[in-house]
């Protein structure tokens, strides 16, 4: 399986680099695990590429999210699946971004870091649709227990967003 992965988190650079059944690219622009730098806004594979696109806490700092959206439907192909994740205020029904927050304080002041561009609300999936993929939403509370949950780490208030090309429901 081809995979890509932006800002490739270190527990699973390592885990998917020693998979023999994944070729596997890491891409960041800054990430010193990144395989390639690449501009999430201007991926340089052709479409349909990807079995397998994963992005964690990516999208809530590229200035031009809608467009990295696009492109990530646009590499991944329609046999395979991926992963965005990014943190979503469930109290929020909108996504909230505003150009005049613009600099590391008032961004840590509205956004909660310094450089992120916006806050995301519940029309998280939308954002993701509009881009061209089907959205499955699950909540990890529904297949993991406590314990596990601690153990992986994973933050009980994050749901997990699986996306397939629109109309493709492989999951």
């Amino acid at each position: 399986m081809k995979v890509l992965h932006f800002a490739p988190e270190h527990c699973f650079y390592k885990t998917f680099r020693a998979m023999r059944n994944l070729d596997y690219t890491s891409a960041d622009l800054n990430s010193p695990r990144a395989m390639v730098k690449i501009d999430i806004t201007q991926i340089p594979y052709p479409n349909n590429h990807f079995d397998v696109v994963i992005s964690s806490h990516v999208l809530e700092h590229i200035p031009g999210d809608l467009l990295a959206m696009r492109e990530l439907a646009r590499i991944a192909n329609n046999r395979g699946w991926s992963i965005h994740l990014a943190p979503i205020d469930y109290n929020r029904e909108k996504t909230f971004e505003d150009p005049s927050v613009d600099t590391p304080e008032k961004k840590q002041e509205i956004y909660g870091h310094h450089d992120h561009k916006r806050i995301y609300g519940r029309d998280y999936a939308e954002r993701l649709r509009s881009a061209g993929f089907h959205v499955e939403i699950f909540d990890p509370q529904d297949y993991l227990s406590s314990e596990e949950m601690k153990t992986y780490g994973v933050d009980i208030n994050e749901k997990i967003y699986c996306c397939t090309k629109s109309g493709m429901q492989n999951i």
